[in-house]
């Protein structure tokens, strides 16, 4: 089943920055290039952490003197992560400024997965590695979002080969595929419930399915039957070791 890979979607020509880059160079990079953020990489290409334009905007904010944040509050030091304000407030490189440890994903990852790491961790960009952990190429969310600009008759040969055909091994128009808008409809009836359950399941799985709604019934609820089929099991092994006394 097909899964679009990050290295399919990714930019490759990557805008960056290494650890004793200037504040003002970082600050102009993203300015000139009309991005939001950037990773920091060391001589060996290794991504050693991330800078974004909330670093800047904290930099400018916890700096003294004109440009910063001016009086503080008594006690402020003791707030939690004023720490790692008061220390970006007095960062002067891209090395010093930058979030770590960076969150990453390799080329040959899942689109699918990029999006899981990106909604876990709350980041909107992913430095993209290859094998030997080397940044070759950086991944944004409104990259990932192209999977979900499949067009609609693309998911439906997809559904029928791969899942009906290839993995349930169904004749061809015994279920009646539909998509509209990335939603797929299955309607139909299949022999038994566990193959109607796989097929909403492997369904769901495709690249740009934005939902499967199953409309399957089924001749044989074969649920009990494999229950019984493991009671079975278990009860020959019982007898088994009867035997051996």
């Amino acid at each position: 089943m097909r899964h679009d890979k990050v290295g399919t979607v990714m930019t490759t020509d990557v805008v960056r920055a290494e650890y004793g880059t200037p504040f003002k160079e970082v600050a102009l990079r993203l300015a000139t290039h009309g991005i939001s953020g950037l990773p920091v990489v060391d001589e060996d290409d290794k991504v050693i952490g991330v800078l974004s334009e909330t670093d800047l905007i904290m930099h400018q904010a916890t700096a003294p003197g004109p440009y910063g944040a001016g009086h503080r509050p008594r006690l402020a030091h003791l707030a939690p992560g004023a720490g790692r304000r008061t220390a970006k407030g007095r960062a002067r490189t891209a090395g010093e400024l930058m979030t770590r440890p960076p969150v990453t994903v390799h080329a040959d990852d899942t689109i699918v997965r990029a999006a899981r790491t990106m909604a876990q961790r709350h980041v909107e960009r992913l430095p993209v590695l290859d094998e030997e952990d080397r940044l070759v190429g950086i991944v944004t969310r409104r990259d990932l979002l192209q999977v979900f600009l499949r067009p609609d008759r693309d998911i439906r040969t997809e559904v029928v080969r791969e899942v009906l055909a290839d993995a349930l091994c169904l004749p061809p128009r015994s279920v009646e595929v539909s998509v509209t808008e990335g939603v797929v409809t299955l309607t139909g009836q299949m022999e038994r419930k566990s193959e109607t359950e796989i097929a909403v399941a492997m369904t769901r799985r495709i690249d740009g399915v934005v939902d499967v709604v199953g409309r399957l019934t089924y001749r044989l609820d074969d649920a009990r039957l494999r229950v019984e089929e493991q009671a079975g099991a278990m009860h020959g092994v019982a007898d088994d070791w009867l035997r051996r006394l």
